[in-house]
């Protein structure tokens, strides 16, 4: 038999550009839902390799459903601006690929695919209609069946039956029953899914359930009864049509070869660079699959194994021993890596081979698992061999696994984690991402085999051979990405220092860190804790003071009613539904000239203050330890900087009395210190040196003070005779200017007019004319090439640098010129952060890094080692990297991060 696979398009392209992220180009041009869809028909070509083919698409305009009921379809929203522009990229990519592609008038794409599938059916055809529209389950028969491409769903005859409790035949009467509110089609009032199958099962169909109305009793039978006369249009709205005049006869539904050049020009024009490279392999398209089908196992064809027994461990340990690289993972109870419990470990040592060692599964039924201890003692010389390398992704995570069972898993060579991030540090790293972008693979996703919400399990609560699947997939696909990853960036220099001498040691310095973990002062924040409540009293008496009676302060809604509709001030900002605005900038505004405003940013600054540090910290000290463990996130910021949660310890205030007084909490140990060594004004230092300009460099040669230098220059004064306003003044222009700041930003940071702050942004780069010169020349570069690099070659892409939107292109522009400074900044206390760690284990110090807070070091030190800490410490971070200009670095020490600080 001969077999002819029916694309639905639009619901395609519906489910594709709701279901993958915001992917774009550099043009800020949405690809999402093309790449949704064109992975969807490769993926089909593969599977079916069918005679005939055609991907149908909705036409334009009324179809022959409005003139019979002009309110069909009339509660859809219309079709979002992103997925307008994807259209017809699309069709040209389907066309390049020698698809054929139909778009008929008139019609839905349902009834041309119907009339196909009859045709199809007539001829003795076997037809695959792939769509995720349940109205087309009405076309299944004999020789038609579904499949849902996105989760791989197959509905025969019985497959409608059990879905939807009904025959095939029956489904049309069934959604006349029902209704269907996408498309704006009423049912009959209070009848849903369980009754409109109880009807049918005992009638038959519709025509004989109207024929028997009377006999159906109650509110319901009422409601049947009322529906009468509409049921007939109902039913013949949700016929699919089986006889739409089409020209195409079937010799136009054979795949054409792919054109090549067309798909190499549009792929570049869309990013799609995985494809890109199958193209550059082959002549055609379907050729191209044909290879990355050799080169890498299908995913549907994968050799995953579920270890039991003692001699499938034996046979896996032996593999890995003898393996140059295997890909590792564990699965666990929890995302706390000092908590959690291990589960089981997944092996790969090839593409498409891999194992699944379960060993903490528990649920009825649940087969006898090996003993977790024996196999980690089985293991343990293999992981903690330093010469047997590993892959992962996130291997930070794993080693804290193993370390919690007194083993040190040796041997990271690499991670696709960090690789992603080296290469395309603004786009999504989680597997199932990296997956989808670069291997055109939809993996097992974490919520599939535990479910979500109220209704998740944890992983040992999973079924051992589903667990399996997704086990051994999360070592399968960081070996595949690595092999895809890795050769691009050892290619390139600049990305594999970065990589190499930066991300990978750092993975080891964060890791001990991160179990160094920091001591708490519980007491002191209860103590505080109290006082805070105290002070949210006050203030919230103040507050009800200055609107004249009580109200929440909480509450958003109240706060606008009171604020501009009796208070009636200027309405600064609106929200997106078109309501006042309350948000800290709007308040901060208002602030400044009327009191309740300033009350709701003090109430709100402690109450966050309170919930975020004080109550919650000291909930937060892990039971074992007693101490407080960060996690520092590596792959998150696209400047290269860490992101520290669970908790946060970078964004504790430092500029009011109640957020210094938490840095008191963070303690040393009795005869221990806290030591911070803080580099200073590290991103001017950064900017003299890329933009090689003369007066900075020379200022920070001789140790002259920069911002006293430029209020000089700005004011005309002499050096000796600025002031400490002027002093702060210059302050603000010398970090604004570098984060791209406006005139109308500096005139507001400085509450002057912008006839003030033009006069001083002239004034300041008339005198460092090469921060100016480099500004420009950042944003060309920016604008031409899509993206900037750090002193060190990391690559910050910026997608919005060709925005229409003005606001998004101005931001990127802003990032444009900083991220240089803030990326060169990062990568340099990620080097130092390399070099003080291996200078304290190689002297064997007990002193150890407690914490990272964005140019600081926080350090625990013993009292014996306190001086030398002091004397190598700044001389450590000022030599991480040599720029024009020297660094400097700023230490203190005291009994806790306050007083260090």
């Amino acid at each position: 038999m001969k077999t002819l696979v029916l694309v639905d398009g639009s619901s395609y392209l519906y489910r594709a550009f709701y279901a993958l992220p915001d992917l774009r180009n550099r043009f800020d041009e949405p690809t999402g839902a093309v790449y949704g869809v064109l992975n969807m028909l490769r993926r089909l070509y593969k599977e079916y390799r069918p005679d005939y083919s055609v991907c149908v698409f909705d036409a334009k305009g009324k179809t022959f459903r409005e003139d019979i009921y002009p309110q069909y379809k009339a509660n859809r929203p219309p079709m979002p601006d992103d997925m307008v522009s994807q259209i017809a990229p699309l069709y040209d990519c389907i066309r390049a690929m020698g698809w054929p592609l139909l778009v008929e008038e008139g019609v839905e794409a349902d009834d041309v695919i119907g009339t196909l599938a009859k045709r199809a059916r007539d001829e003795q055809m076997q037809c695959i209609i792939s769509t995720g529209d349940k109205d087309i389950a009405q076309l299944v028969g004999p020789g038609v069946q579904l499949i849902n491409t996105m989760n791989s769903e197959s509905l025969d005859e019985a497959g409608v039956l059990q879905k939807f409790g009904v025959l095939p035949t029956q489904i049309v009467d069934y959604l006349a029953l029902v209704g269907d509110s996408v498309d704006n089609v009423p049912g009959v009032k209070k009848v849903g899914p369980k009754t409109a199958v109880k009807w049918l099962n005992q009638y038959g169909s519709l025509d004989n359930l109207v024929a028997h109305a009377d006999e159906i009793k109650g509110v319901v039978g009422n409601n049947l009864r009322a529906a009468l006369d509409w049921l007939p249009t109902s039913r013949k709205l949700l016929t699919i049509k089986c006889d739409v005049p089409l020209a195409a006869d079937w010799q136009d539904l054979v795949a054409l070869p792919s054109d090549t050049a067309k798909l190499t020009e549009l792929y570049e024009q869309l990013e799609f660079r995985g494809w890109l490279r199958e193209l550059s392999q082959t002549s055609t398209e379907m050729a191209a699959v044909q290879q990355a089908e050799v080169q890498a196992p299908n995913p549907d064809e994968r050799d995953y194994q579920v270890v039991l027994t003692t001699p499938q461990l034996e046979e896996w340990v032996l593999r890995c021993e003898s393996a140059e690289l295997v890909s590792i993972d564990t699965e666990t109870t929890s995302l706390n890596s000092m908590e959690a419990e291990l589960v089981g470990i997944s092996l790969c040592i090839e593409p498409g081979q891999a194992a699944y060692i379960p060993l903490a599964h528990s649920y009825q039924g649940v087969p006898e698992q090996l003993d977790r201890q024996q196999v980690l003692q089985r293991l343990k010389p293999w992981l903690e061999d330093s010469d047997k390398s590993k892959v992962g992704q996130n291997l930070k995570y794993d080693r804290h696994i193993f370390a919690n069972y007194e083993i040190a898993l040796n041997g990271i060579e690499h991670d696709t984690l960090l690789q992603s991030y080296v290469v395309e540090s603004h786009l999504p790293h989680n597997l199932d991402s990296l997956a989808l972008r670069h291997l055109n693979i939809k993996t097992v996703n974490y919520d599939e085999v535990t479910g979500k919400g109220a209704k998740r399990i944890g992983f040992e609560q999973v079924e051992i051979r589903q667990a399996g699947i997704y086990a051994a997939e999360d070592a399968d696909i960081p070996l595949r990405l690595h092999h895809l990853l890795f050769p691009s960036i050892h290619q390139n220099a600049q990305l594999d220092y970065i990589y190499q001498q930066i991300e990978m040691p750092l993975l080891e310095v964060l890791f001990q860190i991160e179990r160094n973990g920091v001591l708490l002062d519980t007491d002191l924040l209860q103590a505080q804790s109290v006082e805070l409540t105290q002070q949210l009293i006050e203030l919230e008496q103040q507050a009800h003071a200055a609107a004249g009676h009580a109200f929440n302060l909480n509450s958003t809604k109240q706060i606008q009613e009171i604020l501009f509709e009796q208070q009636k001030l200027p309405v600064i900002k609106k929200t997106p539904k078109g309501a006042p605005s309350t948000n800290e900038a709007v308040l901060q505004q208002l602030a400044l000239d009327y009191p309740l405003p300033k009350i709701l940013l003090d109430y709100r600054g402690l109450a966050k203050l309170k919930s975020t540090y004080v109550d919650k910290l000291p909930q937060m000290l892990n039971k074992q330890t007693g101490r407080v463990h960060t996690n520092y996130a590596q792959a998150v910021a696209v400047t290269g900087r860490l992101a520290s949660n669970d908790p946060n310890l970078q964004n504790i205030p430092v500029r009011t009395p109640e957020g210094r007084r938490i840095r008191e909490a963070f303690i040393a140990p009795d005869s221990w210190h806290i030591v911070s060594a803080d580099y200073s004004q590290i991103e001017l230092r950064i900017m003299a040196h890329i933009s090689q300009d003369a007066g900075l460099i020379r200022a920070f040669s001789e140790g002259i003070d920069v911002h006293r230098a430029t209020a000089a220059e700005v004011f005309g004064v002499a050096a000796d005779q600025v002031s400490a306003e002027q002093r702060r003044y210059a302050k603000v222009i010398n970090f604004g200017l570098i984060y791209g700041m406006s005139e109308f930003g500096l005139a507001s940071q400085l509450g002057i007019e912008r006839s003030a702050a033009r006069t001083f942004i002239e004034r300041y780069f008339a005198r460092y004319p090469g921060v100016a010169e480099y500004m420009q020349r950042t944003r060309e570069r920016a604008k031409q090439d899509g993206y900037v690099e750090t002193v060190l070659g990391r690559r910050l892409q910026l997608p919005d640098i060709h925005s229409k939107q003005h606001n998004r292109r101005m931001g990127a522009e802003r990032a444009a010129i900083n991220a240089p400074m803030q990326g060169t900044a990062a990568d340099i206390i990620k080097l130092a952060m390399i070099a003080v760690q291996q200078w304290l284990q190689t002297e064997q110090l007990n002193s150890k890094l407690i914490m990272q807070v964005h140019d600081e070091l926080v350090l625990e030190v013993a009292e014996n080692e306190l001086s030398l800490i002091q004397e190598n410490l700044p001389r450590l971070m000022e030599n991480a990297f040599k720029l024009d200009v020297p660094l400097k670095v700023e230490i203190g020490f005291g009994k806790n991060w306050d007083q260090a600080h």
